[in-house]
């Protein structure tokens, strides 16, 4: 697969020995040049050269924002988020799109299909695959364009809150990533010892343990440290004893932050979530019925949920989760005078 100019071109060979060639039309950037007889589909070749590098964009080229979907089927809201991208002529060189997709599964030839990333594997609930997925995509992302700014990771069953232009004026100007990094939630010292309850010692101390949401903005810094990151990575890549606690995804990268740079983060999701209502440890998914523009004023108006040191902000939610593929003509029917306008 080969992404060409003037982004950062990736040319894969996945069934021969690898090649992993790195190629750019810019001459302020200098590339690496790999070639090794390990296969691709080992994720060490991959975030070995992703954690190289620059972890600054160029000065003099504009900020993009990497929009990565992670995903196990077709993308069902594929033309909200197409017409979400589509809305100012200049969305090509302000952001990127990635999908990580199960290789299983046949995909419908949508606007998603040529962005859906070579190394994609299947990937399990209660295990740490949703991890490795999302470094995937961060490591695609940080290779594939010098300029990806903010990294932004989404769900199937998400949809954009605002236009294009303010959810990019919001993030471009950011210097910190948006991640929920909670303490002592309930249930905590049980999530921490689900692999075991010497398993995440002496690196994860109970008292460095953090719980998040799974989905979240990463700057390009702090994308480069979750590709980069071995040690603490070598503690979550453990199967757990316990499924009922079983949620590595939502612990894993709360926890690497916090523990190497919580000053870079705003202990927040940019992506609403309705828990008043769970079904076997699913939040609540909004009907076609429920679908209008009242329901979109009452997520924009929501308040964040800070962590430790957040709580004087006021940022606003750019996304929510979850929407029922079954409410997408809805969506589009208010696309343009509401979510977009």
């Amino acid at each position: 697969m080969t992404f060409t100019a003037p982004r950062l071109a990736i040319t894969v060979a996945v069934n021969q020995p690898a090649y992993l060639v790195i190629q750019n039309s810019s001459t302020t950037y200098t590339p690496h040049r790999v070639v090794t007889s390990q296969q691709l589909n080992n994720d060490e070749l991959l975030l070995h050269q992703a954690s190289k590098v620059n972890p600054k964009p160029p000065p003099k080229l504009p900020k993009k924002l990497a929009f990565m979907f992670l995903t196990t089927t077709s993308l069902p809201l594929a033309p909200l988020w197409e017409l979400f991208f589509n809305q100012t002529s200049h969305h090509k060189s302000l952001c990127n799109v990635y999908v990580h997709a199960d290789p299983a599964q046949k995909q419908k030839p949508d606007f998603f299909r040529n962005r859906i990333i070579p190394s994609s594997k299947p990937a399990y609930r209660h295990t740490p695959t949703l991890i490795s997925s999302a470094r995937r995509l961060l490591a695609h992302a940080l290779l594939d364009d010098p300029s990806n700014y903010m990294f932004i990771l989404l769900s199937p069953s998400c949809i954009p809150l605002h236009s294009f232009n303010f959810t990019y004026n919001t993030l471009a100007s950011s210097t910190k990533s948006f991640i929920e990094i909670l303490n002592n939630e309930p249930g905590w010292h049980d999530r921490w010892a689900a692999r075991g309850p010497y398993a995440m010692l002496p690196e994860v101390q109970p008292e460095e343990f953090r719980i998040g949401s799974q989905f979240w903005t990463l700057t390009r810094s702090h994308a480069r440290m979750v590709v980069s990151d071995v040690e603490i990575w070598s503690k979550f890549n453990k199967p757990c004893v316990r499924k009922d606690t079983c949620y590595p995804e939502e612990h894993y990268f709360p926890t690497l932050l916090h523990m190497r740079d919580p000053q870079g983060c705003v202990s927040a999701t940019l992506t609403h979530v309705d828990w008043s209502v769970s079904d076997h440890g699913h939040p609540r998914t909004y009907k076609p019925s429920e679908v209008g523009a009242e329901l979109i004023q009452k997520l924009r108006s929501a308040r964040l949920r800070y962590g430790d040191g957040g709580g004087t902000r006021k940022d606003s939610f750019l996304f929510a989760r979850k929407f029922s593929p079954a409410g997408i003509s809805q969506l589009m029917n208010i696309a343009r005078d509401v979510i977009l306008n």
